[in-house]
């Protein structure tokens, strides 16, 4: 029991309770009485009832980013006060105590409650409970398994000799207690080595940090909160180990012509991949969550091109079997576009709002804008397909029916209150190119050199722009590899509320800020929830970007012409209600990685018997992409 407990903690926040009064802004809609989690869910039909409605105040669970980790310290004070289990050696000076008075009484007893409730379901977990029973099937480890991360779910260390690196040698400044204690004690110096180079996208001068290797680097993203850790464990029970599975961990801040211009990331990967399929004589099964979704598609691309791996347009058909795309952000999040803005979403890049309030006080939105301009990978996600996706001022394909605001006038602005602000509200189109006129020009090259968000509307655009790097992470512009016998399996979460468009003002009077604008936290009326109108998704990634390339962009010739099978299960949303991360039904876009039946599909198609697997849409999809504007070619 304690070393299940030295290794498994959970956090969990609450929404604050009151909200600011609204302030003046477009019109956004009548307001409507808020429903329970149990009425946003889906109907028995399996589809969505309604429009999204504003968040109910009570306790919710994101994984945590940036500060919002600082809860982790916390909660893993409970268990240290309570059973002496936990001791924080890297933390040096500061008190679990001082963490405490700084945070309000009601705050404090939420987190224990939580605490002492996760530590009941630890009691009764069995970690390889789902392995167990798909071996006794008679499944056993069959291909190699390649594992590749999402964002910031792979830990990054510091090897770097220069005076202001030897404290944190070989130490984690992401994804440890050490990037707690940096960050709490030496901020700034903890912003030099994340940050990079914003000239070169490279490492800034006397700074280096290097993504952790093997499964440490991904299975927990610090001490007891897992990601990749349950569906190691499963993979454990079919027969996996290191000799025929492998975690192609990588550093997500680098834009992905840097992953191989400084860590020859692609090249790695390539040598595993041939190196197991020649060891084993099976072709090998990729399994890609999030972003690394995005670096698969972009590696099939590079792998085959004479301006990559040079291997060739019938490589991914000798060498890989399927892949598995969990949750992948195939056209981006949308969320991406404000946290570059702004420095702010409702759930910054996953931040559980409850941590907000450590948030701001060591981490202001000037800062948090900068490091994610700072961090070019992280711009890989922002919204691919422009309107034709994501809609117009006149509607978008994924309005619910009676919604008075639509999802396409994206950014939603007060007028004239400062002359930076725009006059008019944005579709997406429009947002781009707001972003880009008001960022710097080091960041639009480090963007703009990298990636390309639009859509190619022939094939022979598409075939062109096999030879355009810059298209390869976009599916809209570029196509699947000719691999016939190739199966992608789209497994992603459907029916948790998630961010789809925002209500912008200028920053208040008084603060200094070198920002023009930020959400209007203020506004809650209507179909808006503190200045955000909220869609769906899996809660960090919206439908259309989960869900419409898996079931109609690749049905399109010009972007899947050898015809590659694409097999779709959506996940509902059902998670446990005293559960912290959801239980084994969650569909939470981190949280889905422990989910029941997506580790047995996992491990179905790691066994060689994935087509037993067939398709589960639930969701309105479907409805969905006929609207989208990407047509067949006539």
């Amino acid at each position: 029991m304690a070393s299940t407990l030295r290794r498994r903690l959970f956090w969990a926040g609450t929404t604050p309770s009151a909200s600011p009064t609204p302030s003046p802004a477009p019109t956004p809609g009548a307001e409507t009485p808020e429903k329970s989690g149990d009425e946003a869910a889906t109907t028995a039909s399996g589809h969505r009832r309604g429009k999204p409605k504003a968040q109910p105040k009570k306790r919710k669970t994101t994984l945590i980013f940036l500060l919002g980790s600082l809860f982790g310290i916390i909660a893993a004070g409970f268990f240290a006060k309570s059973n002496d289990l936990i001791d924080f050696p890297e933390i040096g000076e500061l008190s679990m105590d001082s963490m405490f008075n700084v945070l309000p009484a009601g705050l404090v007893k939420d987190m224990r409650d939580l605490v002492n409730g996760e530590r009941d379901y630890l009691e009764s977990y069995d970690a390889f409970s789902v392995g167990l029973k798909v071996r006794s099937e008679g499944l056993v480890a069959d291909h190699p398994m390649v594992m590749v991360p999402g964002v910031i779910s792979t830990g990054l260390e510091s090897w770097g000799t220069s005076n202001i690196s030897r404290p944190y040698f070989r130490k984690r400044l992401w994804g440890s207690w050490s990037m707690m204690r940096a960050l709490v004690m030496e901020k700034e110096v903890w912003k030099k080595h994340i940050m990079l180079d914003k000239l070169t996208g490279l490492d800034p001068p006397d700074i280096k940090l290097r993504a952790a290797q093997g499964f440490d680097a991904t299975d927990f993203f610090i001490t007891g909160y897992w990601i990749w850790n349950k569906i190691i464990e499963n993979l454990a029970s079919l027969g996996y180990d290191p000799t025929n599975s492998y975690t192609a961990s990588y550093d997500w801040r680098l834009a992905y012509p840097n992953l191989e211009v400084r860590d020859q990331y692609f090249s790695r990967l390539k040598s595993y991949i041939e190196m197991a399929v020649h060891l084993q004589n099976r072709k090998a099964v990729l399994a890609s969550h999030s972003m690394g979704s995005q670096v698969v598609f972009y590696f099939f691309h590079w792998v085959a091109s004479d301006k990559g791996g040079k291997g060739g347009d019938d490589w991914v058909e000798k060498h890989i079997d399927a892949w598995i795309n969990v949750s992948g952000c195939m056209l981006g999040a949308v969320k991406g576009v404000s946290a570059i803005l702004s420095g702010e979403m409702r759930d910054t890049a996953q931040l559980n709002t409850f941590a907000v309030y450590g948030l701001e006080k060591f981490l202001s939105k000037d800062e948090r804008a900068e490091i994610f301009r700072a961090m070019p990978g992280i711009s890989s996600m922002l919204p691919m397909g422009g309107n034709a996706i994501w809609g117009d001022l006149d509607g978008a394909p994924d309005d619910m029916p009676g919604q008075e605001q639509s999802f396409g006038s994206f950014l939603n602005f007060r007028v004239g209150q400062n002359w930076t602000t725009p006059s008019v509200n944005y579709t997406v189109n429009q947002a781009m190119e707001y972003l880009f006129n008001t960022t710097e020009d080091w960041y639009q090259d480090q963007v703009k050199g990298s990636y390309s968000q639009g859509v190619a509307h022939t094939t022979a655009e598409v075939e062109a722009n096999e030879h355009d790097p810059r298209k390869w992470i976009n599916p809209l512009e570029s196509r699947l590899p000719r691999a016939p016998s190739l199966k992608i399996y789209c497994f992603y979460g459907v029916g948790k509320p998630t961010e789809r468009a925002y209500y912008y003002k200028p920053p208040d009077a008084g603060i200094l800020t070198k920002l023009n604008i930020t959400i209007d936290t203020g506004l809650t009326q209507g179909e808006v929830d503190h200045g955000v109108m909220m869609g769906e998704g899996d809660g960090t990634v919206n439908l259309m970007s989960t869900g419409y390339m898996c079931n109609r962009g690749w049905k399109i010739k010009r972007y899947n012409p050898a015809g590659v099978k694409v097999t779709v299960v959506e996940m509902p949303h059902e998670p446990e209600r005293f559960n912290p991360r959801g239980g084994p039904n969650t569909a939470d876009h981190v949280d889905i990685l422990g989910r029941q039946n997506l580790n047995e599909y996992i491990l179905k198609v790691a066994a060689g018997k994935g087509d037993s697997i067939v398709d589960s849409v639930v969701s309105n999809i479907l409805e969905y992409a006929d609207k989208a504007k990407v047509y067949e070619e006539e």
